[in-house]
């Protein structure tokens, strides 16, 4: 059995997925898997992995399940103790697995999921240094677009982790796996990564960041349009705060939450067709 299970997801990912994969394959940790999702591509990526990666444990969809239910489907196969979930268009940098497995090992038993440095393609720029949740119950990338200019380089506690690039304890993702999965897959993507963090610390569970595990992240490699985007994002919150806020912390955060969604509300009325599906998909 692996120590850590690679799981990536793909959607016509053919032109990200070849660099993923040999930075996997090129670590000088061994002692892994990599179980990729094919979320019905149409640009040939499952055929593609077959031919030139076949220790890859490959499943294909028919259709786009969402990244949810996709990356559910990889854990369900994983035998590792460790989850690292990774997009299509992430790269690890060298000796990425050996430095947060050992870095993983060493802390205590109840902190479940790791936050590796993601940066932009550049090298340069920063995508997400983990997760961090506002008063408002907006969500961040710690750090995003900022330069790395070493104010982000000593490890910390944090909210959770963009899944992305994460690492997850598979005895935690049990602990708080619900009917609709480990990420719950009402959501399809987007605020899923925040609803799990959000669900671990209801359990006891603490979230940790490392930065000298780092990996690059083009972003958006599965072309979503923009007002879908804008409908998952906004509904996904609401559900995410539905299922995990507790009804007096609500009431302390209300004002917060007012000032910022009385104007996005206004904003997606008139300029998104999707709000009112959103609107009536949170009231049910």
């Amino acid at each position: 059995m692996p120590e850590i299970s690679v799981v990536i997801i793909t959607f016509n990912g053919k032109g990200f997925i070849t660099s993923c994969l040999d930075s996997v394959y090129s670590q000088s940790y061994r002692d892994f898997e990599v179980i990729v999702t094919d979320n019905g591509s149409s640009d040939g990526t499952a055929d593609f992995i077959k031919e030139n990666y076949p220790s890859v444990a490959l499943i294909e969809n028919r259709q786009n399940l969402g990244s949810c239910k996709a990356r559910n489907q990889g854990i369900e196969k994983a035998q590792g103790v460790w989850i690292l979930t990774l997009d299509c268009d992430v790269v690890l940098e060298k000796d990425f697995l050996d430095k947060i497995i050992d870095f993983a090992k060493r802390q205590e038993e109840r902190v479940g999921i790791f936050s590796p440095k993601i940066l932009k393609n550049d090298k340069k720029t920063i995508y997400s240094c983990g997760i961090y949740l506002s008063k408002s119950r907006r969500f961040y990338d710690i750090g995003s677009g900022k330069t790395d200019d070493g104010k982000f380089d000593k490890a910390k506690y944090i909210f959770g982790a963009c899944s992305a690039a994460a690492v997850y304890k598979k005895e935690m993702l049990e602990s708080v796996k619900e009917e609709t999965g480990y990420f719950d897959e009402r959501f399809f993507f987007l605020v899923e990564d925040v609803d799990l963090s959000w669900r671990s610390q209801r359990k006891g569970w603490k979230s940790l960041y490392f930065p000298q595990a780092a990996c690059c992240h083009s972003g958006n490699s599965s072309r979503y349009d923009k007002k879908i985007k804008q409908y998952l994002s906004f509904r996904n919150r609401y559900f995410m705060i539905i299922k995990n806020e507790r009804f007096t912390q609500l009431l302390r955060n209300i004002p917060f939450m007012f000032v910022y969604d009385l104007s996005r509300l206004f904003y997606l009325a008139f300029t998104n067709r999707k709000a009112l599906k959103a609107f009536g998909e949170i009231t049910r």
